[in-house]
């Protein structure tokens, strides 16, 4: 069993209050604009990351972080990208790559709105995270964190943090 942490939208942002939830998790994933990589690297600090870049990310998180990431923990197919839609509205770039070869599990953040959606058609759970840094229009910072055990997601949590800004 896996527990994971998952948050994005950072943009620059990270303090005790997310660190508290980074020390329970054994994994964390952020799904893009993180900002300053004193982000990540205060995550890495702690556990296991992996995350992709967002629109807001400059060259060097590029460098460091893909656009997509996708990867099987626990006998769950999971793919992370930052511009994902939703179901019935995924961006045009992953709309096929989705229907033929769907994850059990898909997560995009970008929207600062804090989202979890079974898509019957394709069979995957829709992950966003929301926002957890102080930029954007949201009022509450927010991350999910849930446990991979098995090929299964369970004990699913949405964290609400302290209120923007």
């Amino acid at each position: 069993m896996k527990k994971i942490l998952l948050l994005s939208d950072t943009h620059s942002y990270i303090d005790d209050q997310i660190l508290k939830f980074v020390k329970l998790a054994d994994e964390v994933w952020h799904a893009g604009d993180i900002g300053n990589l004193k982000v990540t690297d205060s995550i890495k600090a702690l556990k296991p990351l992996r995350a992709v870049y967002g629109n807001i990310d400059d060259a060097v998180a590029r460098s460091e972080f893909p656009l997509d990431n996708r990867f099987v923990l626990e006998d769950v197919d999971v793919w992370i990208t930052h511009i994902g839609g939703y179901p019935n509205r995924y961006q045009q770039r992953i709309r096929e790559e989705l229907k033929t070869n769907p994850p059990k599990i898909f997560i995009a953040g970008h929207s600062h709105i804090l989202k979890v959606q079974y898509d019957k058609k394709l069979n995957l759970l829709h992950l966003n995270p929301g926002a957890a840094g102080n930029h954007g229009f949201h009022k509450i910072r927010t991350m999910l964190r849930f446990s991979l055990e098995k090929g299964d997601i369970k004990d699913l949590e949405i964290i609400e943090l302290a209120t923007r800004g």
